[in-house]
């Protein structure tokens, strides 16, 4: 059995890490176009943080559904959890973002995955408005 070539960690310059603090920013603060702009020049929609947060994890949680439906153009993966489990449907259900959660469902994503699920997440706010849009969710082919 032959071992496995040993490979370097990708190091990247203080420019590449502001860029990228940048761009993380950008979906924070709903700068579609921004991010866009460099997601056109082949970024990756779905690059994470150090948290492993993605573009769309973040947008969800900041509801900014604008560049959560850009970023879903560009084939970012709402099955992409974070470090602690976290997709992003369960981000726009906690920021009651119904516009959002629809377009991610729209997308695939699955309201019973991820750690706390979307429908765990919609029963422990309480709101009736999620937990029926994931209900219905649930029913629809995907």
């Amino acid at each position: 059995m032959s071992e496995a070539p040993q490979t370097s960690p990708t190091r990247v310059d203080e420019d590449e890490l502001e860029l990228a603090r940048r761009l993380f920013d950008a979906a924070r603060h709903g700068q579609t176009g921004l991010l866009g702009t460099f997601l056109r020049r082949g970024v990756s929609p779905d690059l994470q943080n150090t948290g492993g947060d993605t573009f769309l994890t973040l947008a969800a949680y900041h509801r900014r559904p604008e560049t959560v439906a850009m970023l879903l153009e560009f084939g970012a993966d709402p099955a992409l959890a974070n470090d602690r489990g976290q997709l992003p449907l369960v981000c726009a259900v906690f920021k009651q973002d119904a516009q959002s959660a629809r377009l991610l469902l729209a997308a695939g994503a699955d309201p019973d995955a991820g750690t706390p699920t979307a429908r765990e997440t919609a029963q422990m706010t309480g709101s009736a408005e999620l937990l029926a849009l994931l209900d219905g969710a649930a029913g629809e082919p995907r």
